[in-house]
């Protein structure tokens, strides 16, 4: 949205931009930004409040009123994610001593992921990779945990969409793994804050950071309501 809001400024339209990444709207100089507080997905804040989503609005539109931008500002009102709690949610034993733990996880993993496709007959993975890969792309994550230059670890396409086929791959095998479905965000915080390939991409953002590695390739490893540890600067 930063980008189209420049192609529509330079077509003579005026735009506002509502965003809950800040670093990301300075950086890209957005004319006119309205930073929100808010878990991602809710644009807006508050299901089905019409006054708060008019509140909201209203800000957005107030900054077209200023004389001059680019504009950043901030709307006052946070709101807590709901629903984040991490799964407990068991994790199969080890299959090989002789992988990387991170790596080994992900393989034994793989049929309890099965079992969710069988039964769903759907998946959200293959942005970039396939289920079958994903033991072998965390392998790579796992070189550039341990010093391994990211430009150097040879990753099959864009490393954003490697890391959230992952993802998706451990949040369908715990589909499996619980006697009932796990929630979106429940199944995200679990595989970043309770298993081993999550810690793997964590510790990979943080080392990529270190490198100065383009920051879209290290920032988007994970999903924004997992941001917790490091910022832009």
């Amino acid at each position: 949205m930063c980008t189209l809001a420049h192609v529509f400024e330079d077509a003579g339209l005026a735009t506002v931009v509502l965003t809950p990444m800040w670093e990301v709207a300075e950086r890209m100089n957005v004319p006119r930004a309205l930073h929100t507080r808010f878990p991602v997905g809710l644009s807006l804040g508050k299901p089905r409040d019409k006054a708060f989503q008019d509140e909201v609005l209203q800000a957005a539109f107030d900054l077209l009123s200023e004389p001059e931008g680019p504009v950043l500002k901030e709307f006052p009102v946070s709101i807590s994610s709901t629903g984040g709690e991490p799964l407990a949610c068991p994790l199969p034993p080890r299959m090989n001593a002789d992988l990387h733990p991170a790596v080994d996880e992900a393989q034994a993993l793989k049929a309890a992921y099965d079992r969710a496709y069988e039964k769903n007959k759907r998946t959200s993975i293959g942005m970039q990779i396939s289920a079958d890969q994903v033991p072998e792309a965390l392998g790579r994550f796992v070189r550039l945990v341990e010093g391994e230059a990211w430009d150097e670890v040879g990753f099959p396409g864009d490393p954003t969409k490697i890391a959230a086929d992952i993802k998706n791959f451990y949040e369908e095998a715990a589909i499996s793994l619980n006697d009932s479905p796990p929630s979106a965000r429940s199944a995200e915080s679990w595989f970043v804050t309770e298993t081993l390939g999550g810690e793997t991409i964590q510790t990979a953002r943080i080392k990529m950071k270190e490198a100065d590695v383009n920051f879209y390739f290290w920032y988007y490893l994970l999903p924004m309501t997992q941001h917790h540890e490091i910022s832009k600067d």
